[in-house]
């Protein structure tokens, strides 16, 4: 597994807080609406502006560290193959970020008034499948494939 630069793992982080985040604000307004419509991609945006810079500063200054130090508590580099350490990272970011993430969408969008700790559990625990689910086995492999030719380009010479 290759050590990403600075700029590769921020250019990474953005482009997989787009999907990350766009996804998940479909799925919750779905829920919210009923069920999946065409108006809920577009609505998506309006949520999506503010939630992914979010997004990006948490996994970029806080919980991307993090969740290294917590996989490799699990998982050796050297020793574990590379697919299963990025597995463990990936598993460990969708942990420490779900309930964040849930928690500020509740705090933003949901109305939640003196129902805040309930309300935010119950995002939460909407969430977690989904978001483990779409991380593990779509928006990761499809992030690292869209990437895998592009960050080379910003490796240091």
């Amino acid at each position: 597994m290759q050590k990403m630069t600075k700029l590769q793992d921020f250019i990474f982080t953005i482009i997989m807080a787009f999907v990350m985040v766009y996804a998940m604000i479909c799925y919750n307004i779905a829920l919210n609406k009923g069920g999946l419509s065409n108006e809920v991609f577009l609505l998506a945006f309006r949520e999506l502006m503010i939630m992914w810079p979010v997004a990006i500063i948490l996994e970029f200054f806080v919980v991307g560290g993090l969740a290294r130090m917590i996989a490799f508590k699990i998982v050796k580099p050297g020793e574990d193959k590379p697919f299963v350490i990025t597995l463990a990272i990936s598993a460990v970011i969708v942990c420490i970020m779900c309930p964040i993430m849930s928690f500020i969408a509740t705090l933003l969008f949901k109305d939640a008034g003196s129902q805040i700790f309930a309300v935010w559990l119950q995002t939460f625990a909407f969430n977690f499948p989904m978001a483990f689910i779409w991380q593990i086995f779509y928006a990761g492999p499809f992030v690292r494939f869209i990437t895998k030719p592009i960050l080379p380009i910003f490796a240091k010479q």
